[in-house]
């Protein structure tokens, strides 16, 4: 079975990570999506929450599986036998952060890490700035699947 992880803190997952994960999910058997835990970081949405959204919105996949994990990625790749890790790139600064983590996983345990260049689309887009643009009351409805808009809206009150 080919198997691939598509990591980050998706808080919240947006239309960018639903396309990288959907283009996954057409090229491996099984995708893992893991939800980073960062203990030092309040996210918007507690990891159960990202889990379950992220769940709900790649439910049609049916491929998917969403995992939370805290450490190195790496050995959440080991313990599932995960090979490749699959990140999407959105500009020439995202490869060279990318291309460093890449290099030092591959290093680490033999993982390699492949890239998706974005969607056009979604190639401005970020959790952070989604957050960012909703919390001052800008229409994010179409940056995010409509479950994860509705949760925002709930939690941010955004009309």
């Amino acid at each position: 079975m080919r198997r691939a992880v598509c990591p980050g803190s998706f808080d919240p997952i947006t239309n960018g990570h639903l396309d990288i994960i959907a283009r996954a999910s057409s090229l491996y058997d099984e995708v893992y999506v893991a939800v980073m835990i960062n203990q030092s970081k309040k996210g918007l949405f507690e990891v159960e929450e990202r889990i379950d959204l992220i769940g709900r919105v790649t439910a049609e996949y049916g491929n998917v599986r969403v995992e939370a994990f805290h450490g190195l990625l790496v050995d959440f790749c080991k313990q599932r036998e995960i090979p490749a890790i699959v990140k999407g790139l959105r500009a020439v600064s995202d490869f060279d952060y990318e291309l460093q983590m890449a290099q030092m996983n591959h290093g680490l345990s033999g993982v390699e890490t492949l890239f998706i260049p974005t969607n056009p689309t979604y190639s401005f887009l970020s959790s952070s700035l989604v957050k960012e643009v909703a919390t001052w009351g800008g229409d994010v409805s179409h940056l995010v699947p409509p479950e994860v808009f509705s949760a925002l809206s709930d939690r941010l009150r955004v009309e």
